[in-house]
C-alpha cells in the first residue's frame, strides 16, 4: 500500500550544502520524496512510500534520513497536528460540517490538544471518532498514517521533555 506523509528537519551548519545532502537523500532511498529547502536551516520531505503498513513506510524513511542527513534532528511528522479545516479537507468535508459535528457532540467529539484562536487536534483521533460514527467514508491509509505520526511525534517529545518518568504527574494527568 501506499502512504503520503511529511517529515520535517532542523538542519545544522555542516548541511548548508544543499546540493550534497539532496544527494545523498536520493543514494540513501529517499528518491521517493518531494524535497523542501525554502526556509534557511529546515528540511521538509514529503514521502509516498510504499509499504506493507504506516509503522513501517515511516520508520523506513525516518532511518534513511538517518543514513543521509544524520545530524538532522526531527522536529515532527504530519499529518499529526490539525486544524478544523485541515481535517475537514482531508476527510473530504467541509469545515463548516466537521465544526456542527464537533459541537453537536461536545462529549464525544476529541478534546483540543490546544484550545485558542487556531485550536488543534490529533488528526488520528478525530479519524477513529468518525469511523466510530460509521457513516463516514475514509482513508484507511492516511489513518495509519496519522496513527503512526501521533506516535513518533509523542515519543519524540516525551524523550526530550520528560527526561524522567513522573509517575505522579502520570496520575494527576490521566
Amino acid at each position: 500500500m501506499e502512504y503520503i506523509f511529511t517529515l520535517k528537519y532542523r538542519l545544522t551548519e555542516r548541511d548548508a550544502d544543499t546540493d550534497e545532502f539532496i544527494e545523498r537523500l536520493g543514494e540513501a532511498g529517499c528518491d521517493d520524496a518531494l524535497i523542501g529547502i525554502g526556509q534557511p536551516g529546515r528540511l521538509a520531505l514529503e514521502f509516498t512510500r510504499e509499504a506493507d503498513d504506516a509503522r513501517q513506510a515511516l520508520h523506513s524513511a525516518l532511518a534513511d534520513v538517518k543514513k543521509a542527513v544524520p545530524a538532522a534532528r526531527l522536529i515532527e511528522v504530519t499529518p499529526d497536528l490539525v486544524g478544523l479545516t485541515d481535517a475537514a479537507e482531508i476527510v473530504g468535508m467541509s469545515r463548516q460540517n466537521l465544526r456542527k459535528l464537533m459541537l453537536a457532540n461536545p462529549e464525544t467529539f476529541p478534546d483540543p490538544v490546544h484550545e485558542g484562536s487556531a485550536s488543534l487536534w490529533h488528526l488520528s483521533e478525530i479519524l477513529a471518532w468518525l469511523e466510530a460514527r460509521g457513516s463516514y467514508a475514509l482513508d484507511y491509509s492516511i489513518m495509519d498514517v496519522a496513527s503512526a505520526a501521533l506516535q513518533v511525534n509523542l515519543l519524540k517529545q516525551t524523550q526530550h521533555r520528560l527526561p524522567e518518568h513522573d509517575q505522579e504527574l502520570e496520575e494527576l494527568i490521566s
